[in-house]
């Protein structure tokens, strides 16, 4: 897989995560805090706590992908730490909006027709 597209599922964890883990560390985050498969192809989200670094955890059809992105300057705008559950849901247009900066407080997106 070399990109992420909005049939997927994007779930951040909205404790942040200590950067140096690798692969196996952060499926054990998604299975033991997030109750849920590494392999079921969704999108893992993980940022550190400055905000400052992100990891992005999938399964791709035979092996896991790692994506990872630091800022050499500012930071990733941090998802309200108020919400009860350890992860959140996130569209496939809003992971791109934090991704590139864009503010998501106040965002809100209009509705469109969806072809089931």
């Amino acid at each position: 897989m070399l990109g992420f597209n909005s049939q997927q599922k994007y779930y951040l964890y909205v404790e942040p995560v200590d950067m140096r883990k690798g692969l196996h560390s952060l499926c054990g985050v998604v299975r033991n805090e997030l109750e849920s498969e590494p392999t079921d192809g969704n999108v893992y989200i993980f940022f550190s706590r400055s905000y400052q670094t992100v990891k992005m955890l999938v399964w791709d059809k035979d092996g896991f992908v790692v994506y990872g992105k630091w800022l050499a300057r500012g930071r990733f705008e941090k998802i309200n730490s108020a919400i009860a559950e350890k992860k959140y849901e996130l569209t496939y247009h809003y992971l791109i909006m934090l991704l590139s900066g864009v503010s998501l407080i106040g965002v809100k997106q209009r509705p469109r027709y969806k072809l089931n």
